[in-house]
C-alpha cells in the first residue's frame, strides 16, 4: 500500500469503535481526528441505523454513513440511497415476535422503535436487577447507557413504514426457527451485541451486506478500491474485510472473521484501532501520539 496516498477507512461502529458501555475510547477518536487532518477519508460502516449515530460519534468526524448493514449510504449530506423493509414483512415480524413473546426494536432512520416490555429487559441484561439490587440501581441512574436513553418506547403502532431492518433479544424461541419463519423475506444473521445472547439476530433486507454498499459508494466518488481498508469485529462485517484492500479484524472479533482477515490488531480497549491506522500511514508518528 502507498503510505502516501489518499486511503478510505471503512470502520464498524460496536467493538471497533465503541465500547460496551457506549463510549469511544480517547485512542479511537484521536486516531479518527489525526488520519481525516492528514486527507484521508472516513466512513463509519456498520449495522446500526441514522438514529443509532448519536452526536458522541459524529463529533468525532466522519465523511459519511454506510448504515443499516448496507442498506443506508450517506456521504456528507447526501444520502446516496436507502433501502426499507416492504409494510407486509414489517406487520408478519411484528406479529411473530409479538405472538412468541420475543422482545425486539425496529430501526428507522428517524427513531429506534422499541417493543412493549423491552426496556426492562434490556435495564436487566445491562444494570443487573434494578429492581432488587441497589447497586445495579445506581449503576442505571449514574451511568444511564446511551442505547437504551435513544430508544423510543411506549408506540402502540409498530406496523412502521420506513424500517431499515430489525434487531431481536434472545428469547425460549431457537435461531433456527426463526430463521426458518422468515426465509425468502429477510436475511436473519446473528446479532454482534453479546448482551443480546448468543441466540439473538438481526431481520436484514435479502441482498443487502456492507461490501455492496462501499462498492456503490466508491463509484460514486470515483474512487479506487486499492485504497480502501475495512476495520470490523462482527461476521456482518465479512463482506467488507473481504472486499477491502486490506481487511483487519479487532483483537475481540469474531473466529470467522479473524479467519479472513488480512491483519488481527488489538482489541478496542487496547487501542486496536489507533494502531491499525498508525501502521498503515494513516497517521503522523510525529503529531500522533497517545497521552500517556
Amino acid at each position: 500500500m502507498n503510505m502516501n496516498a489518499k486511503q478510505i477507512s471503512f470502520i464498524d461502529i460496536d467493538g471497533t469503535l465503541v465500547d460496551d458501555y457506549g463510549h469511544v475510547p480517547e485512542s479511537a477518536q484521536l486516531a479518527c481526528r489525526q488520519a481525516r487532518e492528514n486527507g484521508h477519508l472516513l466512513f463509519l460502516c456498520t449495522g446500526r441505523s441514522k438514529a443509532e449515530i448519536y452526536d458522541s460519534i459524529w463529533e468525532i468526524g466522519f465523511d459519511g454513513l454506510i448504515g443499516a448493514g448496507g442498506g443506508y449510504v450517506e456521504i456528507g449530506n447526501e444520502v446516496l440511497y436507502h433501502k426499507k423493509v416492504q409494510s407486509q414483512d414489517v406487520r408478519h415480524m411484528v406479529d411473530f415476535f409479538n405472538k412468541h413473546g420475543v422482545h425486539f426494536y425496529l430501526e428507522s432512520n428517524s427513531a429506534l422503535y422499541a417493543s412493549s416490555m423491552l426496556r426492562p429487559q434490556l435495564e436487566r441484561l445491562i444494570y443487573g436487577d434494578v429492581l432488587n439490587d441497589e447497586q445495579a440501581r445506581a449503576r442505571m441512574e449514574q451511568s444511564p447507557h446511551p442505547f437504551i436513553e435513544g430508544l423510543t418506547y411506549g408506540e402502540t403502532d409498530l406496523y412502521k413504514d420506513d424500517v431499515n431492518k430489525v434487531c431481536f433479544l434472545e428469547s425460549s424461541l431457537p435461531f433456527a426457527m426463526i430463521q426458518q419463519e422468515f426465509e425468502g423475506k429477510f436475511e436473519v444473521i446473528q446479532c454482534t451485541v453479546p448482551i443480546f445472547g448468543k441466540d439473538s439476530g438481526e431481520l436484514m433486507i435479502p441482498g443487502i451486506h456492507k461490501a455492496i454498499a462501499i462498492a456503490d459508494l466508491l463509484e460514486h466518488l470515483g474512487e479506487s478500491q486499492a485504497h480502501t481498508i475495512a476495520i470490523g469485529d462482527g461476521m456482518n462485517d465479512a463482506e467488507m474485510l473481504e472486499y477491502c484492500n486490506v481487511g483487519i479484524a479487532m483483537g475481540n472479533a469474531k473466529p470467522g472473521l479473524i479467519a479472513i482477515a488480512d491483519e488481527v490488531t488489538d482489541t478496542l480497549e487496547q487501542d486496536g484501532l489507533y494502531k491499525s491506522f498508525l501502521k498503515h500511514g494513516l497517521l503522523a508518528e510525529t503529531s500522533a501520539s497517545l497521552s500517556s
